[in-house]
């Protein structure tokens, strides 16, 4: 039998050929109600307009978007997702890309290596994203997956395909631990205006209420390390009770430090800090408690999300939350007890490091 075209595609779709060519391309200008016909009656032909369209590309299209392209976290992000697509046999592109959140999605200009459907397969979204790239990519039909902690704006995650880190829960268990520490006064830092912090910060709050004791955010807004250096000598000028700090990050935990150390407090005897991420803490003095997170693993299902997407277009959206893991070091103790270097297993018990 011989195969069908797109020229027998557009007579029975009722269209010309090139507007089939352009749904073939999943350009944006064509109406939605003849898309769908055109491909009812690509599915009638057994015309598979994903695979002609992709038939002579392998690459997915990594984005770090909006983030600085030193990031340690997001490399390892990358690493994860280069990792798990060299085993597919798949080329992973890096590109860095900067845009602004308040252009509407449909005006939102991205990549030509993106808007040319024949050269990328889909897209891992990295770095710092907002709701109009969720929406343009959608509505140019590119496959995708996306950091779903670091989505700023309102989105509804249940539509797209989306990874986590359990920074919320890492977070709860962290601050369960000071206070089981005899920790009361217990301070939060970290830039709540941003996700990753906010998720953080929620999973303190609530371990803090559970327990009868008053939340303490600090309530300046800037960059990690300046951050962490303002709002503890913010803390400390203003006579607030403190004998430990959560930091939100580690890059805060280290501006935490700078402050503690030029007032002349020692860590921990004076005041116990920890972090979060863990991409900073076995380097510092004293190496420092943090929840570590699993960037790599992160990476990985990212990238096999996409793999999953492009082989079943209309697969319902998924989503994966990864676990994390405390590691207790010197930067905290216990009230009036010495300090040890230690950590916490998925198990909550304490192991030597």
């Amino acid at each position: 039998m011989k195969k069908k075209s797109f020229k027998d595609l557009a007579k029975l779709a009722r269209v010309s050929p090139a507007t089939v060519s352009r749904v073939a391309k999943g350009q944006v200008n064509v109406d939605a109600g003849i898309r769908a016909r055109v491909r009812k009656a690509a599915h009638t032909l057994g015309i598979d307009l994903e695979q002609r369209r992709h038939e002579k590309t392998n690459i997915i299209a990594f984005m770090l978007a909006n983030r600085d392209l030193l990031h340690n976290f997001q490399a390892r992000i990358l690493f994860g997702s280069q990792r798990y697509c060299a085993a597919q046999e798949r080329e992973l592109l890096f590109m860095s890309f900067r845009y602004s959140a308040s252009t509407p999605s449909k005006d939102l200009h991205l990549p030509r290596i993106l808007t040319e459907r024949g050269l990328v397969r889909a897209m891992i979204l990295g770095g710092t994203n907002y709701p109009n790239m969720l929406n343009a990519l959608r509505e140019r039909e590119i496959p995708f997956a996306v950091l779903g902690n670091n989505v700023i704006g309102d989105w509804d995650s249940n539509k797209f395909d989306a990874v986590y880190s359990d920074d919320v829960q890492g977070a709860f268990e962290l601050t369960s631990h000071l206070i089981g520490d005899g920790h009361h006064d217990i301070w939060f830092i970290g830039d709540t205006e941003m996700p990753w912090y906010a998720r953080c910060a929620e999973g303190y709050r609530r371990r803090m209420l559970q327990a009868g004791l008053q939340p303490r955010m600090s309530e300046i807004h800037s960059e990690d390390r300046q951050l962490g250096y303002l709002a503890m000598r913010s803390i400390i000028s203003r006579g607030e009770p403190v004998t430990a700090v959560f930091a939100g990050s580690d890059q805060i935990a280290s501006g935490v430090y700078d402050a503690l150390r030029q007032l002349g407090l020692s860590i921990p005897d004076d005041i116990s800090v920890a972090g979060f991420n863990d991409s900073e803490g076995s380097l510092m003095d004293p190496p420092l408690t943090s929840v570590l997170e699993f960037p790599e693993e992160l990476g990985r299902h990212l990238a096999e999300f996409v793999q999953r997407r492009i082989q079943t277009p209309d697969r319902e959206p998924q989503s994966l939350t990864i676990p994390t893991r405390i590691v207790i070091r010197r930067s905290t103790r216990p009230r009036n007890a010495k300090t040890e270097d230690t950590a916490l297993g998925y198990s909550g018990t304490l192991t030597k490091a």
